[in-house]
C-alpha cells in the first residue's frame, strides 16, 4: 500500500517536462497523482536528457509547475518524485 492516495485520470492530463536550464521540453500525460509524486505516460524518447531534475509544467505558460526528479521508468511510463520547494537534487543520482 502506498503512503499516499493517488487520484487517477482516466484519459489523463496533458502536462510537459522542461529541463531546469530550459533546453528541453517534452509533451506528456499525467496518468496518475499524489502528494509526493506522479506517473506520466511519455511517448517521446527521454534518453539523453538529465532527469536527476526536471519541471512538470502543469499549464502551457508555465506559470503552475513542480521541481521534479525521476524515479522508474517503465516504457512510456515514468514515476517521478517531486522535490519540495527550495531543496535541489543534482548530488543525487536517478534511479
Amino acid at each position: 500500500m502506498r503512503k499516499n492516495d493517488r487520484v487517477n485520470f482516466e484519459r489523463g492530463i496533458d502536462v510537459f517536462m522542461m529541463g531546469i536550464d530550459g533546453t528541453w521540453r517534452r509533451n506528456c500525460r499525467m496518468v496518475d497523482v499524489s502528494q509526493t509524486g506522479a506517473r506520466l505516460h511519455v511517448p517521446d524518447s527521454i534518453q539523453g536528457l538529465d532527469l536527476r531534475e526536471f519541471f512538470l509544467l502543469l499549464s502551457s505558460t508555465g506559470l503552475a509547475y513542480r521541481r521534479c526528479r525521476l524515479i522508474r521508468v517503465a516504457g512510456e511510463q515514468i514515476g517521478i518524485e517531486f522535490l519540495a520547494p527550495g531543496k535541489s537534487n543534482k548530488g543525487r543520482p536517478s534511479k
